[in-house]
């Protein structure tokens, strides 16, 4: 069986259309379950190893959940310091993350830890990862191994952090070689799915960024494994502040936060009013008819551009459908998000330099029965924008202000995307603005 990039089969797309049908086969057979035998076993599946906590915190995305943020809102501060001690006098409910040294009750300690953390002084800190698992830290961290997908490269670098890095995989240093400064120099820790843990240790990481994979292969080793997505617009500030308190950069995240977000309340402000949204198909330009429905980076993309996803209420994030239900929704937009690598051949990325590439494939899109009777086809409103710009959080509002043009060029007729997208490469990420990453611009 054919792997490619990653080493997910067939590449990025189908494996998250492939992790979307999975997904969907096991809520199946979950389904008669008893809800006391789904909790049991859940429980017994998804308990975290030793190394971890097996206590679970609070789910509200605006939570920034690190214990000793008391208040549970989105900073540590000295609000957590004083919530902290109306606990211990009984003035105020405890909370989960009250307990901020994580020792299991909540005393005048934990007023000093928080003391500690806000100041960036502390011995050690007390996370929830992206997979929900509990986390302990030792500070300061100095040496980190990045073993996860390639969302996480742009935070690492974006926050200041990349000297700190290591290790990373194979993939990472191949495909970010030009795009992220210094990368190339990091030794290499394998790939993605099959990383050397020899190669890891030797390295003496204080801290190791990857999946289950590597909770498993490092378990025993005393080196703590966080897994952080970025994969979730909802979750991805919160994300960054723990990646952040964690490497002590608070405050380049602050700004890159406060950057990102200035555009995407413009964003949001523009298409509030819009009334009749256009409908929009998407579709990964490498596994024909798999789009993306709720849960998905590219629904969020569409949401955020003031589109209608015609996927909206499909099954699971990765939906597959058929020639039939394509041509019934009669898409005015199509947007095929594509991955450098993964495609027969490259559509987008940092390295193409032509959009010939990307202008051939829409022309053979067009001719395709299931879409060249659509809205869509008859109106040239066809178009290609590179994969990561739809499914990594970190950059996907970009994504959104491309897509905005594509739909709405009236309302946007000012807006130049790739302005904003040359202000995140020079400013955030310290390289020159290149690469085709949309096509066809409009007015560009």
């Amino acid at each position: 069986m054919r792997e490619r990039g990653l080493g997910f089969r067939g590449g990025m797309s189908e494996y998250l259309c492939e992790h979307g049908k999975k997904a969907r086969w096991r809520k199946d057979v979950w389904r008669g379950v008893s809800a006391f035998m789904c909790a049991f076993l859940l429980f017994a599946v998804f308990v975290v190893p030793a190394a971890s906590h097996e206590k679970l915190a609070s789910e509200d995305y605006n939570t920034l959940q690190i214990y000793g943020n008391a208040n549970e809102d989105d900073t540590v501060d000295m609000r957590d310091v004083t919530y902290i001690k109306l606990v211990i006098f009984g003035k105020k409910p405890e909370t989960e993350f009250s307990d901020a040294n994580y020792d299991g009750r909540v005393s005048m300690l934990d007023v000093v830890q928080t003391k500690l953390i806000i100041v960036g002084k502390e011995a050690k800190l007390t996370i929830v990862d992206s997979a929900d698992r509990i986390v302990t830290v030792k500070k300061p961290v100095e040496r980190i191994v990045i073993g996860t997908p390639s969302w996480m490269y742009d935070a690492v670098w974006i926050i200041g952090a990349q000297d700190e890095v290591v290790g990373v995989t194979k993939e990472a240093k191949e495909r970010f070689a030009k795009m992220l400064p210094g990368i190339q120099d990091k030794q290499s820790i394998g790939s993605y799915r099959d990383p050397d843990f020899e190669v890891i240790l030797s390295l003496e990481p204080d801290i190791v960024f990857g999946e289950r994979r590597y909770v498993e292969g490092l378990k025993d080793t005393g080196i703590p494994v966080i897994t952080m997505k970025f994969r979730e617009i909802e979750k991805v500030d919160s994300e960054f502040r723990i990646l952040a308190k964690i490497l002590g950069k608070e405050e380049r995240v602050e700004s890159f936060i406060g950057w990102k977000n200035g555009y995407i309340d413009q964003l949001k402000e523009k298409t509030k009013e819009i009334e009749s949204k256009v409908r929009v198909y998407a579709e990964w330009s490498d596994v024909p008819l798999c789009t993306g429905s709720r849960g998905s980076g590219v629904h969020d993309v569409i949401e955020l551009a003031g589109g209608y996803n015609i996927a909206n209420d499909l099954h699971g994030p990765y939906p597959q459908v058929s020639p039939e239900w394509v041509l019934d929704k009669n898409p005015e937009v199509i947007i095929f998000p594509a991955f450098a690598d993964f495609a027969p051949t490259d559509l987008t990325g940092y390295h193409i330099n032509s959009h010939e590439n990307a202008k051939q494939f829409i022309e053979e899109a067009r001719n395709r029965i299931e879409l060249n009777g659509t809205d869509a086809v008859k109106n040239n409103r066809v178009y290609v924008l590179d994969g990561h710009y739809t499914e990594s959080a970190v950059k996907n509002f970009i994504g959104a202000f491309y897509c905005a043009k594509w739909f709405y060029p009236e309302l946007f007729k000012d807006l130049k995307p790739e302005e904003i997208h040359r202000e995140y490469f020079e400013e955030w990420l310290g390289v020159p603005y290149k690469g085709i990453w949309a096509y066809p611009l409009i007015g560009g």
